[in-house]
């Protein structure tokens, strides 16, 4: 049993779960204009993008995912759920780069750029399954440990 992966997957089940409770609560408790404030006011909105897209084998997927920040920084990664996508997460990466984080961004099971390598693959969206697809991620990218 590798348990530091485990507590990693049981802190990242439950930031998933209070995610969207965070976010709801987060963008009420904002006093201060944001750097996009100009451009709402004026009915614009800036569009923030993701670098090109990188894809890898990881266990039953080929996953499409964003990546920023140093090669050499501490790993993050970022998970997006229903019905959202990575894009969730694209101002937010620019941020932990900015303090040096490897920031990854992949796209889950059934979403964007990732592909299931066989038809015969069960298709199955619980969140074992997207544990495992993960933790191959994770060794793809030869990452022991992340946040």
């Amino acid at each position: 049993i590798d348990h530091p992966r485990r507590s990693f997957l049981g802190t990242l089940a439950l930031g998933a779960a209070l995610a969207p409770f965070g976010a709801i609560g987060g963008a009420r408790a904002q006093t201060s204009p944001s750097p996009a404030a100009p451009a709402a006011a004026t009915g614009q909105r800036a569009q923030a993008s993701f670098a090109p897209l990188k894809r890898i084998t990881a266990g039953v997927l080929e996953v499409g995912y964003a990546e920023a920040g140093p090669a050499d920084g501490p790993p993050v990664l970022l998970l997006h759920g229903w019905p959202y996508d990575i894009h969730s997460y694209v101002e937010v990466a620019p941020i932990l780069a900015g303090a040096g984080c490897r920031v990854i961004v992949p796209y889950l099971r059934g979403y964007g750029t990732t592909r299931f390598l066989s038809e015969g693959t069960p298709r199955n969206g619980q969140q074992a399954a997207l544990a495992r697809d993960l933790i191959a991620l994770m060794d793809a990218l030869k990452i022991k440990q992340a946040v």
